[in-house]
């Protein structure tokens, strides 16, 4: 939040000077796109912070009910999430849609299956773990996982996975969805 605020700062200054002092006209050409440009950043910045994200890690919560991986598992976890006040992303494993329809499902398809904007649904490369994506875009959107992977793999690279609340387990108890979702950050 302070780099589009301080490229807004110093652009403004750039503007000021262009229309202030004589034969700095030019920098107009520079200084007005900045000026613009750094206005879209700092408001693109203060929405995605407002935002209360919740990346769900959907390779691991579609087996959550009964083991077997499902769709409507996933769908009842975003509806939840979001009934809550929260804006969910999904990543999945590249082989995501074999388990779950026997074919390769692309981000569009599982994001239309799931009722999701395309751009938050994610179907990492084949060959590629998701597990690092998923924790990048949690550290990026400053965001909490819904998981039941503890990522152990990954806890020199991501400390933060240490910290109380930030993996949100779950899972069926009597066929009734339950969340360790605190309230925090």
């Amino acid at each position: 939040m302070i780099a589009p605020f301080f490229l807004l700062l110093i652009s403004t200054i750039g503007l000021a000077a262009a229309l202030i002092l004589p034969g700095l006209t030019d920098l107009l050409l520079v200084a007005l796109p900045s000026v613009i440009a750094s206005l879209v950043l700092l408001i693109r910045a203060a929405v995605t912070r407002r935002t209360r994200w919740l990346m769900i890690d959907g390779s691991n919560v579609m087996h959550w009910k009964g083991g077997r991986p499902e769709i409507a598992t996933l769908r009842e976890v975003v509806d939840h999430v979001s009934g809550l006040g929260f804006t969910p992303a999904i990543i999945f494993d590249a082989n995501a849609g074999y388990k779950l329809n026997g074919r390769y499902l692309n981000d569009s398809a599982l994001a239309n299956s799931l009722g999701l904007p395309v751009g938050r649904v994610i179907v990492v490369p084949r060959g590629s773990p998701a597990d690092p994506a998923i924790l990048a875009a949690s550290r990026d959107l400053h965001a909490r996982i819904v998981t039941n992977d503890r990522y152990r793999d990954w806890q020199e690279d991501y400390p933060e996975i240490e910290t109380a609340g930030h993996l949100v387990r779950g899972g069926y108890r009597k066929g009734k969805l339950r969340l360790e979702l605190t309230d925090h950050g």
